[in-house]
């Protein structure tokens, strides 16, 4: 009988345990989504104002950000060697907040976060293709809608992004899918971010230094940089390496598409950015393409292989 009793007991503390994991996953994953849009709000309103130039900005950004890594990793408990250097990685970083630092000067948060979020797929769904990767023809229908609407975002017309601005994120958007590809299979994720984000900072100071000329900062402008590096960056990628315990890798890569709406909106809200037909189009063709490949290279990796005989 006792034993009869403790069942009912456990069943209710394993569903209890269960709704709990889910709903920290969940709000974890919100709150590395927001703080990844905040990043395009932040260079966004810190160039506009303006009270920053890009060079400094991206210098600042990642040096607060190696800061803060450098300080969560000394905090951790398990601790472990460090990571072994990837000097290719470090640059692709830097190339990603110089590239994107510099876009943001002619660029609106929302349709920024869609050009990099765009060419940070397409780069990785890329990537697959030249390794031999099969797509199913839902797959490549996908593809193209993102690849049409990439282009169609870009195209010459009034509402047009500046194409410099769109060049130089499309360049971002390159540079961090492959940091992102050269980030597989690490074992300590937090550690090599923070070590890339050391290496890195060098290279922005050197930047810095050749842009000298029109250099520029306030109070205000250095403190957006710091809350982008700091907060956005460096405790975004805390929360977000928290929230992918909790996610398959199908749900960790169709949670992001959720970033372009919301630095669209936050554009919209904090800094009177229009949302115009043109990007909402581009938005619907962009991120429901990928969405068509995510889910079909998922369903894929789930079926059982065919019988060789």
């Amino acid at each position: 009988m006792p034993a009869d009793d403790d069942k009912p007991v456990s069943r209710c503390d394993h569903a209890a345990d269960t709704v709990s994991n889910e709903l920290r996953t969940l709000l974890l994953t919100a709150a590395a989504m927001i703080a990844f849009a905040a990043n395009s709000l932040l260079c966004r309103l810190a160039l506009e104002l303006p009270r920053i130039d890009a060079a400094s900005f991206g210098a600042i950004r990642l040096a607060s950000g190696a800061l803060a890594l450098a300080l969560i990793v000394r905090l951790r408990a398990d601790g472990g060697a460090p990571p072994r250097a990837d000097w290719l990685a470090a640059t692709m970083l830097f190339a990603y907040v110089a590239f994107f630092s510099f876009a943001y000067l002619s660029l609106p948060a929302g349709t920024g976060a869609l050009i990099l979020f765009g060419t940070v797929q397409l780069t990785m769904l890329g990537a697959g293709l030249r390794a031999g990767e099969r797509f199913a023809p839902a797959a490549w229908a996908g593809l193209s809608a993102a690849i049409g609407g990439l282009v169609y975002l870009v195209s010459p017309g009034i509402a047009a992004p500046a194409p410099l601005g769109a060049a130089l994120m499309a360049a971002a958007g390159v540079a961090w899918g492959v940091y992102s590809l050269r980030g597989r299979g690490v074992t300590d994720p937090l550690g090599a971010t923070a070590g890339n984000f050391a290496r890195a900072v060098p290279m922005a100071v050197a930047l810095n230094l050749v842009s000298a000329r029109g250099l520029h900062l306030d109070a205000v402008g250095v403190a957006l940089a710091i809350a982008s590096g700091a907060l956005s960056s460096g405790i975004g990628y805390v929360v977000w390496y928290a929230a992918l315990r909790g996610l398959s890798a199908m749900r960790a890569a169709t949670v992001q598409l959720s970033v372009p709406p919301i630095a669209a909106i936050g554009g919209a809200w904090l800094l009177s950015e229009p949302l115009t037909l043109r990007l909402l189009v581009a938005s619907a063709a962009i991120l429901g393409g990928i969405a068509v490949v995510l889910a079909t290279r998922a369903r894929v990796r789930t079926e059982p292989r065919a019988s060789s005989r």
